[in-house]
């Protein structure tokens, strides 16, 4: 039998079961909002006018995406219903630019990177992400997704000026100068149009300075010579030039000074930030055209001047972009860090995963006011965790970020989510799912109860695996009749035997002796 006669009996459009990616999954993109949630999800999520931390472990398959996919659908709710109270997500879901940047600044092999990974490193790309979009906003460049869209304080310009003090406006130009980078177009042209926003130039530009010391350089010439060929020249003309010649010197002194310091920070800046893309040309450009004044107050992520000296310039940038956020109507910030065994430099390795994850377990970072840190994490670092010293779990603190040590689904709700799914596809424009349609067990024949199916999910553990079953159910039982029969319902011994071989396929994944 063909697969979509089977489903055309049952008025499905698609197979519920085919996709193994949430991310790539358009049955679950439709769902969002309406899909079955975890039990844990609420947990997870948190109070959302006060964002907190939650650490979670979870195998392949249990479903992990999918939590990170619908907390985004979730804040972006919640950014519509209470603009004033809005979250900035920053997805951290991809470290591969990260990484990548990281061997390219240090020259360093993967194992050498890993080895000397910072949370640094961590803070910067995260306040990468969170600036961008910020900025993107401001300048109406925010993606088309409505959690993206700029409030109104945001696409006033005036009301932007008014709602920031002059300290914050500069704190953001500084930010967008350390932090911002656009996929596409010039960074500094970006940057420039911010500033103009802003209004946190200089009032005159190194330019104009240099240009007044061409113009006294040309003045002294002219009064040199006019000193010389005059036959009874005025006494004031020789003390002109000194003075003239004087304001040149200074000026050039200046210039180079005002240089000489902005490289010198640029090249500090740009050796301590390895993980974002900004050339020392770039930096010292942006920052020249902010005054010294502005610039002293600013804690710039540079190196400590000594061993004592505490690493919290990262802490005071966020602080202070936290700061800003407020003032424009949101409530916080939540990063939902996910996928982190993908990356290429990791490829799955629980030792290079720990690397990475290690110097983000830490109780300051982790508890931040106003940030709430989602770790969506595989299964296996549980188990390297549980390992760490006694000074470690001191650090991280780990009672405190409401963890959930597994992601656990049950058959019933494995039971709940597939009836969902198998709706959602039986219904002609993607609309909520009719609680009245049909069900999951309206497939089987009638000796198949509804508590068998449940006991069959119940040992698939997750998701992935249930799907990966019902999918192998439905098929298995098409390859077994013909159209000509017309038999349109599974038998039991089709599920019992699925049921066994998927077992076993769950088992030997377990012990590493099999895909999954």
């Amino acid at each position: 039998m063909d697969i979509n006669s089977f489903f055309a009996h049952y008025n499905i459009s698609e197979n519920p079961f085919a996709a193994e990616e949430a991310g790539l999954d358009p049955v679950f993109s439709r769902l969002l909002g309406h899909s079955p949630m975890h039990p844990d999800f609420q947990k997870i999520l948190g109070p959302l006018d006060k964002p907190s931390t939650a650490i979670v472990f979870g195998e392949k398959g249990s479903g992990k995406t999918a939590i990170r996919l619908q907390l985004e659908k979730y804040i972006e709710k919640h950014n519509t219903e209470k603009p004033s109270e809005r979250i900035l997500t920053v997805t951290y879901d991809d470290l591969n630019p990260m990484l990548d940047n990281l061997m390219r600044s240090r020259k360093q092999n993967a194992k050498a990177v890993l080895k000397h990974f910072r949370l640094e490193d961590h803070q910067d790309a995260i306040l990468s992400v969170a600036i961008t979009k910020l900025v993107s906003a401001i300048l109406d460049q925010h993606a088309p997704v409505s959690a993206d869209q700029p409030s109104d304080k945001q696409r006033s310009k005036r009301q932007l000026r008014k709602t920031l003090t002059r300290q914050q406006r500069v704190d953001l130009a500084v930010l967008a100068a350390l932090y911002d980078q656009p996929v596409t177009g010039s960074v500094t042209d970006r940057w420039d149009r911010l500033s103009n926003i802003l209004r946190v130039k200089r009032f005159f530009p190194v330019k104009f300075y240099f240009a007044l010391a061409i113009i006294l350089l040309i003045a002294s010439g002219g009064l040199y010579a006019a000193e010389h060929f005059i036959e009874e020249p005025q006494w004031w003309l020789l003390p002109s030039v000194g003075v003239a010649l004087a304001g040149t010197i200074g000026l050039l002194g200046w210039i180079s000074w005002s240089f000489l310091s902005r490289l010198k920070l640029a090249w500090t800046i740009q050796k301590d930030t390895p993980a974002i893309t900004r050339t020392r040309s770039e930096l010292r450009q942006m920052l020249t055209l902010v005054s010294g004044s502005d610039l002293q107050r600013q804690p710039f992520p540079t190196p400590p001047k000594d061993e004592e000296s505490p690493l919290d310039s990262r802490y005071q940038l966020t602080r202070r972009f936290i700061e800003i956020l407020h003032q424009l109507d949101y409530a916080g910030m939540i990063i939902l860090l996910d996928r982190l065994d993908e990356p290429t430099l990791v490829s799955g390795d629980p030792a290079r995963m720990q690397a990475i994850l290690r110097p983000m377990l830490d109780n300051k970072f982790l508890q931040q006011h106003g940030i709430g840190v989602k770790l969506l994490l595989p299964l296996e670092l549980h188990y390297s965790i549980r390992r760490e010293s006694p000074e470690f779990f001191q650090r991280a603190r780990l009672d405190k970020q409401s963890m959930i040590d597994r992601l656990r689904w049950s058959g019933s709700t494995l039971y709940d989510l597939c009836n969902t799914r198998l709706r959602m596809c039986e219904t002609p424009e993607g609309d909520t799912p009719d609680q009245n349609s049909a069900s999951l067990k309206e497939l089987f024949t009638p000796d198949v109860s509804r508590e068998a199916i449940i006991d069959a999910l119940e040992q698939m553990h997750q998701p992935r695996d249930a799907f990966k079953f019902l999918y192998d159910v439905i098929q298995e039982h098409c390859r077994m009749v013909s159209d000509e029969d017309e038999n349109y319902s599974i038998a039991k011994i089709t599920l019992d035997t699925v049921r066994r071989d998927h077992v076993q396929r769950i088992q030997d994944f377990s012990r590493g002796l099999g895909p999954g």
